[in-house]
């Protein structure tokens, strides 16, 4: 396509677009040498983000409306089919057709085993193919419902508008691409860049993505995080970080160079797996960052209620969410015929018998962060040294009853019939505190309802030690009022 017909067809929509529908069809009719009418679509859609348009249904264009988007979310109960179907796509071009039996499917099983325990220990991961295609077998559908559950605390907020600029540090294979493709609806203009210095990833990522929307305008950069060179005149409205600040030698250092590009009204997007290590270190990365720039401020969810003060817990904290189908893929290889030559090391423990579930991933488990540089947070609240107790002074008040107000970060962690217990934080306290609910009745059973996240009142709840897990209980039991706060 040479630049003179571009810059007439640009030109064109610039007239047309504040007076009707942008049809290729039409265009082609006002240019001299009469191009193809596919050839002036693929130009409009090439120059859609600098125009500011967006495809319709039928094919015209048309200029990204103000508002700020209207979520119809309602949760991930699957990973979509053609993404699957997609993903299988790969793995038989790489494998055959029976990419799930023999030595192929023990390679693949051998690689998510790998990378389950590197991950444990939080060894450097290293992806070669097979690496990478384990890795969208077992991750691809947790991450992409992950990002959606995360992105939704912005979008129901009304803080999500029609014309969005996103960098994805660290992209993986595509699951919070997709997830995003799939949670922003169709008249969002999205310009996408993804940073993913492993080819193997990258490839996938492209061929995940080349399909991800009309609207949605992905290119993934294979360089390093510490490398990419945002330009000058880029702003980002969304930065996404999932599933990398692990992996990297100086998460903070990376947060902060990407800050700079972040718009004023933008918002951080952190996320890392639930497990202890990974999750803890994504509130160190959170704190760091809310502590030493006034301009970036906690959202959500660990909202800090006192002004001026600052938790030094350990942060470990997770949310949880419904568990997704089993996608097929996931299931083919678990049930894969193994191979003669397949790995027995070890106990029948370490390496279970086909259709164990070993490589089935259902679980939505993750930790979270949002960072602003405007200051907004989901709950506008500040606690009151008049009416309530403040975790940072919780050592004068054991063995007293007292008023406080907490958010609720945990589901319950009590394992068996034990009563539930629940991780709970004002943004002040450096040691854990958990409520622990001994005795439910009709004025307290808030606790166990509310949601990961929301803001609660607690009355005459009881405060002790616990020796043996170093962390302050909060009893709740018939004495106590726990209510939702409304904000």
């Amino acid at each position: 396509m040479n630049d003179e017909l571009r810059r007439k067809v640009r030109e064109n929509a610039k007239y047309l677009r504040n007076v009707r529908p942008i049809d290729a069809d039409e265009i082609a009719e006002y240019i001299e040498s009469q191009p193809h009418p596919g050839v002036v679509r693929q130009i409009l859609r090439e120059e859609a983000g600098s125009l500011g348009l967006v495809e319709r249904e039928d094919r015209t264009f048309a200029p990204v409306e103000d508002e700020p988007i209207a979520p119809t979310f309602r949760g991930v109960e699957a990973f979509p089919p053609e993404y699957g179907h997609k993903l299988e796509d790969l793995l038989a071009d790489r494998f055959g057709l029976d990419w799930q039996d023999g030595a192929s499917g023990d390679e693949l099983r051998s690689a998510i085993r790998k990378l389950k325990t590197d991950y444990y220990w939080n060894n450097p991961v290293e992806y070669d193919e097979t690496a990478a295609l384990g890795y969208a077998i077992y991750h691809l559908p947790d991450n992409y419902a992950v990002v959606q559950y995360v992105l939704h605390e912005l979008g129901e907020e009304g803080l999500l508008g029609r014309d969005l600029r996103v960098l994805d540090v660290g992209a993986g294979v595509g699951g919070p691409a997709l997830g995003m493709a799939d949670y922003l609806p169709d008249d969002v203009l999205v310009r996408y860049d993804a940073i993913e210095p492993s080819a193997p990833a990258a490839d996938i990522f492209d061929h995940m993505l080349e399909d991800a929307g009309r609207n949605f305008y992905a290119e993934c950069h294979r360089e390093v995080a510490e490398e990419f060179a945002v330009p000058d005149d880029r702003e980002y409205d969304l930065l996404v970080f999932a599933n990398v600040l692990n992996e990297l030698d100086d998460p903070e250092a990376v947060v902060r160079r990407y800050l700079d590009s972040l718009a004023d009204d933008g918002a951080v997007l952190a996320i890392e797996p639930a497990d202890r290590e990974t999750a803890i270190g994504l509130r160190e990365v959170e704190r760091a960052i809310a502590d030493e720039r006034n301009d970036a401020t906690v959202f959500s969810p660990t909202l800090r209620l006192w002004p001026g003060e600052r938790p030094t817990d350990r942060g470990w904290s997770f949310d949880v969410k419904p568990d997704l189908d089993v996608p097929g893929f996931q299931r083919k290889l678990d049930e894969g015929e193994r191979g003669p030559d397949a790995e027995r090391e070890g106990d029948a423990e370490d390496h279970p018998a086909p259709g164990s579930g070993e490589f089935v991933n259902r679980d939505v488990q993750f930790a979270y962060s949002i960072l602003r540089p405007d200051g907004k947070r989901k709950l506008d609240f500040t606690a009151d040294t008049g009416r309530t107790a403040k975790m940072a002074e919780m050592d004068r008040h054991v063995t007293n009853r007292i008023d406080l107000v907490a958010v609720k970060l945990s589901h319950s962690l009590a394992e068996g019939d034990r009563n539930p217990l629940f991780k709970v934080s004002d943004g002040s306290e450096a040691e854990d505190h958990f409520a622990v609910l001994t005795r439910e009745t009709s004025l307290n059973r808030d606790l166990k309802r509310a949601d990961y996240g929301d803001l609660l009142s607690f009355e005459s709840v009881l405060a002790l030690w616990n020796d043996d897990e170093e962390a302050y209980n909060l009893v709740v039991d018939e004495e106590t009022v726990v209510d939702a706060v409304p904000v």
